[in-house]
């Protein structure tokens, strides 16, 4: 049939006037997503969840005589057999891997239902629909207005992250506000932390992150290998990620770590500059914003710290501390390094990859410590896998098994240079591990999901298993010394003179006594040494019970602190009459003063508020560079203000206004950071009203 020319006759078949993909906060996909938080002009659903669309033809659709197709396509080559072009029909006769139907007909309008499945590719689809005619496919024009975000689902019991408790999900994927625990295991301190997630802009950094990656779209959809290639981007050792690390103490170029507040401002910059990653890091800032990405992508996160995390150590669960034949400490020859406090991440998701039971929370750490299959990354291993021992499992379960449960070994060096293990203190790595419990701001000790209790038989059976597969233990068995000695805890502010005190106790019924060899070292939280403020060598006669105290002034230690004012105490010493070993370890950590954060105003939805930070410097000398940095999610965006001196005992005053974009409860979190004095923190929770 010879058709004459010029445009078809298209009268009779379906055109299409108008796309409705429902995407305010107010309609029913953001609601029923739970994706009204986000700050974004754009529909954001979860998959393996029906979202509905609202499309308007020229004339009431027909089932039995019309065909169309609602089609999602993402990447640049999209294909359907890749999973990046995917049809939609609202036929039951018709179904592609996401499945269609209409909801509602009225007039010349139809509601369909989507229905994405729960593996599918998570990212930013273009949307089009097309109706099927004699002549060829007639399409809507490309509408970037109507692109579409699919996120992983908690909510949905066929997606891998369904997480079944309704106020987990609540803390771990909603929660915008985060607490960092940070100190030592006894002197626990904590900040507040806005991880933003549902901040403008921040779901196409997370996005970009994986772009950068080169990640291929068809494994965008697997949350295992998401996580993994996330925790490498984190860190932009060997791929240009997101934050450089530094250790250093000089940050010179770039910002603090310490004086971070959030994520937010840090994953802008990154994507903002199209991937020039950002100065600079240290764990808990790794961890936040890794725990950004999670929540934002949703999949459950949190940020864990583990106290007296062990480093360094190869995976053979041994951190040696080298003394001479008197018992004083070799510092040249002690390489092993024992960080007071090691934060990363857990994420929540099941693992079709390892044997049932090894599911649930993942250890995931972006800090660049050790590499894994060639790149600095760790993770996700199964929490269940290292509690159990099980560290043949993927990925680099060893590692994390061997932070929580080293063993710290004292060998003493003699003269021919030999070692002799004189005492092992199985107890003192993996202390505590901490997490920010569920909707309040209290703390969850999580200890026992990555140990058994120390000392019992199923923690032994745990460390038979593990050397099973490959980790080494210092098998010696060491003669209990009938002298013990330990250094109690001190509450202490910076600026302050201090005792530290020694409790001897002498076990036998003989009279013992002990060249002593205490050594105070000023330690950057990483465990590493900066400088020495005490060293003391007193001759120590026991009687049963012998208290000596050690003064130390502020003039030894004050000059020579570094950021988060730790000093570690290390005690050691030789018994005359045995020989034996005696030893004792103590991180003191030191406080600084607080910021004073204060908020005036009526608390409601797009009214004028203020806020005023205060800061008085308590100390002799004056403080130089000083940089303020204040945000809350939801009413504040970040702010910054810098001082050029603060002298001693003067006051400062900062204030600022600000007008809420939502209600609800929330914080306002402050810092102060200076060359000379680190982690100052100050906050003020405040509720608006709508």
């Amino acid at each position: 049939m010879l058709l004459p020319r010029g445009p078809p006759p298209l009268k009779e078949f379906l055109d299409i006037w108008d796309v409705d993909v429902l995407k305010r906060p107010q309609d029913i996909n953001k609601q029923a997503h739970h994706t009204h938080l986000y700050s974004s002009d754009f529909l954001i659903v979860r998959r393996a969840q029906e979202f509905q669309i609202k499309i308007t033809f020229d004339r009431p659709y027909k089932p039995a005589e019309d065909k169309f197709a609602v089609e999602f396509v993402i990447g640049p080559s999209p294909q359907y057999s890749k999973g990046t072009y995917i049809p939609v029909f609202p036929t039951e006769e018709r179904q592609s891997v996401w499945r269609g139907r209409i909801v509602e007909t009225s007039d010349n309008v139809i509601t369909m239902g989507i229905t994405t499945s729960p593996e599918c590719i998570v990212g930013k689809y273009m949307i089009y629909v097309s109706v099927v005619t004699p002549y060829g496919i007639r399409r809507t024009r490309r509408e970037p207005k109507s692109d579409i975000y699919i996120l992983f689902n908690p909510w949905s019991p066929a997606d891998p992250v369904f997480l079944d408790d309704e106020e987990e999900r609540e803390e771990c994927i909603m929660n915008e506000l985060g607490i960092i625990y940070h100190g030592t295991y006894d002197d626990v301190s904590e900040r507040a932390w806005n991880y933003g997630q549902f901040e403008f802009g921040v779901l196409d950094a997370c996005l970009f992150i994986m772009d950068k990656a080169d990640m291929p779209l068809s494994n965008r959809g697997d949350v295992i290998k998401v996580t993994r290639v996330a925790s490498a981007m984190l860190n932009s050792r060997d791929d240009d990620g997101v934050l450089v690390g530094n250790w250093s103490g000089d940050y010179t170029y770039g910002v603090p770590p310490t004086s971070w507040t959030g994520s937010v401002e840090i994953l802008l910059d990154y994507a903002g500059s199209r991937g020039t990653p950002v100065c600079y890091a240290q764990c808990w800032v790794y961890a936040a914003v890794f725990n950004t990405f999670l929540r934002c992508l949703g999949i459950p996160g949190r940020v864990v710290t583990n106290f007296f995390s062990a480093h360094d150590n190869d995976g053979n669960l041994k951190m040696d501390i080298i003394l001479d034949e008197n018992g004083k400490l070799d510092r040249n020859r002690t390489k092993d390094s024992i960080w007071n406090y090691h934060c990363w991440n857990e994420c929540f998701m099941a693992r079709s990859d390892l044997p049932p039971g090894f599911g649930g929370w993942q250890v995931v750490d972006a800090t660049p410590q050790e590499t894994s299959d060639g790149m600095f990354r760790c993770g996700p291993a199964s929490v269940a896998a290292v509690k159990h021992g099980q560290i043949c499992y993927p990925f680099d379960a060893p590692f994390v098994f061997a932070e929580v449960n080293s063993d710290v070994i004292f060998y003493r060096r003699q003269k021919d240079g030999t070692l002799e293990a004189v005492k092992v203190n199985q107890t003192h790595v993996g202390r505590m591990v901490l997490t920010k419990a569920v909707l309040h701001d209290g703390r969850r000790d999580i200890t026992d999901h990555y140990k058994f209790p120390e000392g019992s038989p199923e923690e032994r059976r745990v460390l038979e298993k593990a050397e099973e597969f490959g980790c080494q233990r210092e098998k010696a068995s060491v003669p209990q010394s009938d002298v013990e000695v330990e250094i109690p805890n001190l509450d202490v502010r910076v600026g302050d003179n201090f005792d530290v005190t020694l409790q001897f106790k002498n076990n036998s019924d003989q009279r013992r006594s002990a060249d002593v060899y205490i050594t105070g070292t000023v330690v950057y939280y990483t465990g590493v040494p900066s400088a020495e403020v005490l060293f003391k060598t007193p001759k120590v006669k026991l009687e049963p019970l012998v208290k000596y105290d050690v003064l130390v002034r502020v003039e030894d230690y004050m000059h020579k602190l570094v950021e988060q004012a730790n000093i570690h105490f290390i005690a050691t010493g030789k018994i005359k009459e045995t020989g034996q070993i005696i030893t004792a370890m103590k991180v003191i950590t030191m406080h600084n003063p607080k910021l004073i954060v204060k908020v005036t105003g009526s608390p409601r939805v797009s009214e004028e508020m203020y806020v005023s930070v205060e800061f008085t410097n308590p100390f002799k000398f004056s403080l130089e560079n000083v940089d303020l940095r204040m945000e809350g999610p939801g009413i504040m965006p970040f702010k910054r203000k810098q001082y050029s001196i603060i002298a001693p005992g003067t006051s400062i005053t900062w204030i600022e206004t600000f007008s809420p974009r939502r209600a609800g409860s929330t914080k306002l979190i402050a810092s102060l950071d200076c060359a000379a004095l680190r982690q100052v923190y100050g906050e003020t929770e405040l509720t608006i009203q709508q």
